[in-house]
């Protein structure tokens, strides 16, 4: 028997490959950054240069993760069934800005912060000159990418891409029609993934923009629905067919690891993606659950924190190879437990507030309504 609907602790009824997966690709996102930023990498590559080769070339693909996660996501919560969206699109985009933007402008405050004082301390190309205007308004409209205007923080590309996607998807959703077929929404977003895979990822020209990345992102929109145990079996074939063919496709056309990451999440995702336990697996789940939680507030801050410790082992300690090792690790540490805090005491709380703003506009909206 499952767990009964409303009994279970909110902890149980999470997807636990989902969490785990982002709390995996949230740790490579950080070592990546702690590899590529220097100084203190380095100095430690003399220890085990293949290990830190490796995060400085290869580790950043974990992005695919989290792009392929949040097709699945925005699926499930968009269109569970694959049906167009009825409603106004713009109040959903509104929704998700607000989801993303305020802790994201947040963050970018605490990078500018940390940039600052870490320049008192060493000189080097991740620090950043204090910010223009035009920067901070960039990044507050989630523009900055397109604009041209240099980033203020490493990864601050991502949320972005994430906050178009979300509106591309929806969109879509959204133009298909009340009365479209019910295998529109997914026709459109394989043919989406075609254009991407087979033509525009193939030109880095396009990486400011949704369509660069909505293959991955549309894989992980398939994998939800072509895992929907109630769908006919027929759709469901044509829906893994679609996800199967696409990348094998494109990887034929030109080997992309990031593509080949994203494949393989969305196959795991279709395999495993809505597992839920079905009781409690002690504290293993507990801390899967907890990392996947805060993944998103530990990709938001943890290169301020990492900036701020390169800068204090630079000046402070000295450059043996094993010292700034030991200054890459408490780097890493002290990300995991900024992210943390940063959920609790930023992400969390603006949440919700947003969210108790946006019930009170909508029942003053329905109250003159009715009235």
């Amino acid at each position: 028997m499952g767990v009964v609907a409303g009994t279970a602790p909110a902890s149980q009824k999470q997807f636990v490959l989902i969490n785990l997966l982002k709390g995996l690709a949230a740790q490579l996102i950080v070592l990546h950054h702690l590899a590529f930023y220097g100084p203190m990498s380095d100095h430690a590559r003399r220890l085990a240069p293949a290990l830190v080769d490796w995060l400085y070339d290869h580790a950043r693909i974990a992005v695919q993760v989290f792009l392929v996660i949040s097709g699945f996501l925005a699926a499930k919560s968009l269109a569970p069934a694959g049906l167009p969206v009825t409603g106004n699109p713009l109040h959903r985009i509104g929704r998700r800005y607000l989801k993303l933007a305020p802790p994201f402008f947040v963050a970018m405050l605490l990078a500018v912060a940390s940039s600052s004082l870490a320049g008192n301390w060493m000189t080097h190309d991740s620090i950043s000159p204090a910010p223009t205007a035009l920067q901070l308004g960039a990044h507050a409209l989630l523009l900055h990418g397109v604009l041209g205007v240099e980033s203020l923080s490493a990864g601050a590309w991502y949320v972005a891409i994430d906050f178009q996607l979300y509106a591309l998807m929806t969109l879509l959703a959204w133009l298909c029609g009340t009365r479209a077929k019910p295998w529109l929404l997914p026709a459109l977003v394989a043919a989406g993934i075609a254009a991407s895979l087979l033509h525009v990822n193939l030109d880095a020209d396009w990486d400011v923009w949704a369509p660069y990345f909505f293959g991955s992102y549309g894989l992980g929109a398939l994998a939800w629905w072509a895992s929907d145990p109630e769908r006919r079996s027929g759709a469901n074939a044509w829906l893994l067919g679609a996800m199967l063919l696409l990348p094998s496709l494109a990887l034929l056309l030109e080997f992309r690891s990031r593509i080949a990451l994203a494949f393989a999440v969305a196959c795991a995702l279709f395999l495993f993606g809505r597992v839920r336990p079905r009781a409690s697996a002690g504290g293993v789940l507990a801390a899967v659950n907890y990392a996947g939680k805060v993944s998103f507030s530990v990709f938001l801050v943890h290169f301020p924190v990492c900036l701020l410790v390169n800068a204090a082992f630079t000046r402070f300690v000295p450059d043996g190879a094993h010292a700034q090792a030991a200054g890459m690790l408490l780097a890493w540490i002290a990300s995991l437990a900024a992210g943390a805090a940063f959920c609790r005491w930023v992400e969390t709380p603006l949440g919700a507030l947003f969210t108790r703003s946006r019930q009170m506009r909508s029942a003053q909206a329905s109250l003159a309504w009715r009235t």
